[in-house]
């Protein structure tokens, strides 16, 4: 790990954290660096790096052992950190309360940012890895509830972080992945798959196979030109967490119908054959969000073909088609008789007729995600600018990287 004593020395980074040199970005390592060694009276610091995270296609498939493609942003978690001999964890910065504990409490379960952390370092030595105290100050351009992933790039900044400092950087993506998997699900009791830690955890543009565990593959990307456009619709998404428990559960109703435990286990011919039959057995919607992971893995494995081939239409027709089978197949752009993220879809639509929109994630309520050349940009935020508010409209790039120490 390089010792920084100045946010000028992470300058050469920045093409593949941002994807170019900015003035904006110095001047906020600058502040980060500076911060860090006035609070801790250092000399220098330790940089990480995690990003956000946007998932492309493959919605609501992962817990289900599907096929995914998504991809980290330019918009991430810096932190300025150094090991520290008092065994404690002591955090904070901007969109995070002061982080504070002993490290021989993490098996306190606490909720929040204070138990994400405890849970990152309980996955980790439950895996036989060591953890430790640190010390750090955090610096964050990603929204909290903005739909890229927040508190999965918390999670694998932790991870990260302690993986450097006292494992010689020798944790490998999928354990790293499956930690902060972990703390999502126990410590922050967040039912997650693991697409959102899976990709930040690899970087780039990832296609991901939970067929057989964790198969990940970073794709070629001959799409650069392309802008992805997230927009938070203002809704919250806290006290949804039944409705997106709903849909895993469904799913695997399905596949123990014949006689699976998860869908990737069933013969895709075998269910349209007895679709009918099924649907008798579970419900409607249960088959029918059976039927979107079906058609969703095909839609990926197109994808990442037209992404490698450069072929941008076929690309933003995928796109599209999935956010129609999220709609109508999976059903989670509505909530009772709120339809904000189908009307953000549809609007979306009306002020940029060539580009793809689609809820964006978890869905029912939150952000929608849309995909277009350079040339549309400028009117596509002004319009929605004006409807959501400007602040809930964020250009993103594809980062190169995932989860990272500078």
């Amino acid at each position: 790990m390089e010792k920084f004593t100045n946010g000028r020395q992470a300058m050469g980074k920045f093409a593949d954290l941002y994807g170019k040199k900015t003035f904006h970005q110095l001047l906020r390592y600058e502040e980060l660096v500076r911060r860090f060694k006035k609070k801790y009276k250092s000399k220098f610091c330790y940089l990480a790096s995690s990003s956000g995270r946007v998932e492309l296609i493959g919605n609501h498939t992962d817990h289900n052992g599907g096929k995914v493609l998504g991809c980290t942003v330019d918009a991430d978690i810096v932190a300025a950190f150094l090991p520290n001999d008092k065994n404690n964890v002591c955090l904070e910065g901007n969109n995070y309360r002061r982080i504070n504990f002993d490290v021989e409490n993490i098996f306190n379960v606490e909720s929040g940012s204070v138990g994400m952390v405890k849970g990152v370092l309980v996955g980790l030595a439950n895996r036989g890895y060591k953890v430790g105290g640190f010390d750090a100050v955090v610096n964050s351009t990603l929204p909290s509830g903005a739909g890229m992933s927040s508190s999965a790039a918390f999670q694998l900044l932790v991870a990260t972080i302690q993986n450097h400092l006292y494992n010689d950087g020798k944790i490998d993506e999928k354990t790293l992945a499956e930690v902060g998997q972990f703390a999502e699900n126990v410590y922050f009791k967040k039912p997650c798959g693991l697409l959102d830690q899976g990709v930040i955890s690899v970087g780039g543009l990832v296609a991901i196979d939970f067929s057989k565990g964790f198969c990940a593959t970073r794709v070629q990307n001959n799409l650069a030109a392309l802008n992805l456009v997230v927009v938070n619709t203002g809704k919250s998404h806290a006290s949804l967490t039944e409705h997106y428990a709903a849909i895993p559960q469904e799913m695997k109703n399905v596949a123990n119908f014949f006689g699976k435990e998860r869908l990737a286990d069933v013969d895709e011919q075998t269910f349209w054959e007895n679709f009918a039959q099924a649907q008798c057995a579970t419900s409607s919607r249960s088959v029918l969000r059976a039927k979107h992971f079906f058609e969703e893995n095909r839609r990926v494995e197109m994808a990442v073909q037209a992404v490698q081939c450069g072929n941008k239409e076929q690309f933003l027709s995928l796109l599209n088609d999935s956010g129609q089978s999220s709609e109508h197949n999976l059903q989670n752009c509505r909530v009772g008789d709120d339809s904000t993220i189908a009307d953000a879809v549809a609007f979306a639509h009306t002020v940029c007729p060539h580009c793809a929109a689609r809820v964006h994630g978890g869905g029912f309520q939150g952000t929608v995600l849309a995909v277009m050349d350079n040339s549309d940009v400028g009117v596509f935020t002004e319009e929605m600018s004006k409807r959501y508010g400007k602040n809930n409209v964020k250009v993103l790039k594809v980062r190169k990287c995932g989860a990272t120490v500078l």
